[in-house]
């Protein structure tokens, strides 16, 4: 993060927020997309939380903060693409070329429909989660982020981070076990 960019920003500028956005917009994508589970709700939570930060940049009060003020306005951009989306499910033909690549040689050594039926029983129970947990799970190990960065971004403690990414493998672990009775 350039903290020049973002006084900049607070101030008004245009093009120091397009510096921002073109900094920030794959890292918030990719935490969008993690936590609600297709591409173009992703992008359309991208597209809002950006929106919603240039509304209200004049409210972030840190700028040493600002990764923590954006993952807040992420977050709530996609619980409200999960309200408006509520009830309505897309399931995606063709792998998003987003998502992270998989190893080749692995799909040849292990059953394909197997790890079809893997990867779905992990998607349904990830999306049981709550958006707390899918953010906390996907800036841990998604983003493969060490702890006291993902507290920084969170704007919590390291050991508020330990105790909750231990509740939500457990919720997550209960809800896998759950899929696959």
């Amino acid at each position: 993060m350039n903290r020049a960019l973002v006084e900049a920003a607070r101030r008004g500028d245009r093009d120091a927020f397009e510096a921002l956005v073109r900094q920030e917009v794959a890292g918030v994508n990719r935490m969008a997309l993690a936590i609600l589970g297709n591409a173009a709700d992703a992008d359309e939570a991208t597209q809002d939380a950006f929106l919603s930060a240039w509304r209200s940049f004049r409210s972030l009060r840190d700028p040493g903060r600002f990764d923590a003020w954006l993952g807040r306005i992420v977050v709530n951009a996609c619980r409200m693409t999960l309200r408006r989306r509520r009830g309505v499910r897309e399931i995606a033909l063709e792998p998003d070329d987003r998502s992270a690549e998989v190893d080749r040689a692995q799909i040849v050594a292990e059953d394909p429909a197997q790890i079809a039926v893997d990867a779905l029983a992990f998607d349904r129970a990830f999306e049981r989660l709550s958006i707390d947990e899918r953010q906390l799970l996907t800036l841990a190990y998604a983003d493969d982020r060490p702890l006291d960065e993902v507290a920084r971004l969170l704007g919590i403690p390291v050991g508020t981070v330990k105790s909750r990414l231990s509740r939500a493998r457990s919720a997550l672990a209960r809800a896998l076990d759950s899929t696959s009775r």
